[in-house]
């Protein structure tokens, strides 16, 4: 029997898997498709701040971004409006700054330009295709010790005692002491659990391609808001993505055919495009939902599994994996024996709020998109709120990530939030947690913080060094495998440090 099941083999199955196996669960991986989908190898996906940090920590980041055009996209030197009008200064703007630092990203695609945020040399955001992404983590799980199986589709799951059963199309039986459906916003694992999925029916339809037209120059590369919706238009032959709302819906797995592609290009432009071959055709809608647990039991959920919401922002990768990265350790923990169940309970606890963040966040993003009065009304506001210091920068922190602090129980002002991790050089706090245990940092002189964590020395590493991104400050910090800080002390403080400890890495060795 496996320690983890993991359903499914997306970039958020893959990761998790890492990180189970660096706290040294067996796991394997069950993919329903035979080989990675090679459309996956073109059209990016955007990799936000917080998430670039945390592939920092554990050593995968440079071969992340060898594969990326960090904080860029597609630029255009014409982001025009309707055919005959001038651009928007907003999508102008977005057009001018897309390739430089300042651009931290966007909101409905007005532009959220920044400076001064907090992000050192961390880009805002990279642009990495799915496909090497997802070859890059499949890479370090199998160097890991994980087993991917593809071409296994799950069509069944229950718990059976101290175990969970995956039952597979062909009749194979899976046991794991636990399972993760990271299988996508249509998990079979959320519905063969049971698990509640409330949200909001799509308003919004986006149709992805890349069309053969018969007169490419009809359509002037850019970003379009036109009186029926929005358009996105790369040079031929490249993708062209039409908006609308208020359209038929049909469920997203549907085949985009080209009459339908062309019918919404017509509509969205206002031109009488002629479309004469579609590939590479899918549909997005905006429909929001989300577990109201992330847990039951002995079966979890992760990604798309346990939100779904429209891409605007970028963000829906990127809060998958960090529902890996906040998961892996705990479940590592648990199966060990070393740590209580209840610590799972802290998975929804923490990641249930940033999945309605986002949702909540994404909903807003789609009514700034609506082409009627009101909504241009509301547009215009929002746009000159938030070149105001504070909104812009709340924004920036909530799209990219770098405003997330757990919850925590430290009185220490650090307590709650992220590591400092330089993305370049050597002897920094990002090399200390590449091996996927906790972190105590003492920097007291008479090491009295690791003394009281010598009980804790199997998934505690203890550091005296001052690393790189600390030249002055705590005394004492204790880190979380997922970098973020749980407990600091100034003047050799130790208080409360062993209380902390057992909270998130279980009771002491026997002894200590």
């Amino acid at each position: 029997m496996w320690d983890v099941v993991v359903v499914g083999g997306g970039p958020v199955g893959l990761f998790l898997a890492t990180e189970l196996r660096l706290a040294g669960a067996s796991v394997v991986v069950l993919e329903r498709l035979e080989r990675p989908d090679p459309d996956k190898d073109e059209g990016d996906r955007g990799v936000q701040a917080r998430t670039l940090q945390t592939l920092r920590l554990r050593g995968l980041l440079g071969d992340v971004l060898r594969r990326a055009g960090a904080a860029e996209g597609p630029v255009y030197a014409d982001f025009s409006g309707p055919p005959g009008e001038d651009a928007p200064d907003d999508l102008r703007t977005l057009a001018e700054q897309w390739s430089t630092q300042r651009l931290k990203g966007h909101l409905a695609f007005l532009p959220l330009l920044d400076e001064d945020d907090g992000l050192a040399d961390v880009p805002a955001q990279a642009a990495v295709w799915q496909g090497h992404l997802e070859r890059v983590l499949e890479e370090r799980a199998l160097a890991l010790g994980a087993e991917i199986r593809r071409g296994r589709q799950v069509t069944d799951v229950r718990e059976d005692g101290d175990a969970v059963v995956a039952t597979l199309a062909d009749g194979e039986q899976v046991r794991g002491a636990y399972l993760v459906g990271c299988d996508g916003g249509h998990s079979r694992v959320r519905r063969a659990c049971g698990f509640d999925f409330p949200g909001d029916e799509a308003a919004m339809l986006a149709l992805l391609a890349t069309p053969e037209l018969t007169d490419p120059a009809a359509l002037t590369p850019g970003i379009h808001r036109t009186p029926t919706g929005l358009m996105f238009v790369e040079p031929p032959p490249g993708q062209i993505v039409t908006v609308e709302f208020g359209v038929p819906q049909a469920d997203r797995r549907t085949p985009v055919t080209r009459e339908e592609f062309e019918a919404s290009l017509r509509r969205v432009s206002g031109i009488d495009v002629e479309v004469t071959g579609l590939s590479k055709a899918t549909r997005v809608t905006d429909h929001a939902r989300q577990v109201t647990t992330y847990r039951q039991g002995r079966v979890l959920l992760a990604g798309d599994a346990a939100h779904v919401h429209s891409p605007m922002g970028g963000q829906g990768l990127n809060l998958g994996l960090q529902d890996a990265a906040n998961l892996g350790w705990k479940l590592g923990l648990v199966v060990a024996g070393r740590a209580p169940e209840t610590l799972l309970d802290t998975y929804t606890a923490e990641r249930h709020p940033v999945g309605a963040t986002v949702l909540r966040n994404t909903k807003a993003q789609s009514a700034l998109l609506r082409p009627d009065p009101h909504s241009n009304a509301l547009r215009d506001l929002v746009a000159e709120l938030i070149e105001r210091p504070q909104a812009k920068r709340h924004l920036v922190e909530m799209l990219t990530g770098i405003g997330l602090r757990v919850p925590h129980t430290s009185s220490h002002p650090l307590g709650g939030r992220f590591v400092p991790v330089a993305l370049g050089g050597t002897d920094n706090l990002g090399d200390l947690l590449a091996d996927g245990h906790g972190l105590l940092l003492d920097l007291t002189g008479d090491r009295k913080a690791a003394i009281e964590a010598e009980g804790w020395r199997d998934r505690v590493r203890v550091s005296h060094a001052r690393p790189a991104g600390l030249d002055d400050g705590p005394h004492a910090l204790l880190v979380r495998p997922d970098g973020y800080i749980a407990w600091g002390a100034e003047d050799g403080d130790v208080t409360g440090l062993r209380e902390t400890l057992t909270q998130w890495f279980g009771p002491a060795l026997t002894g200590a």
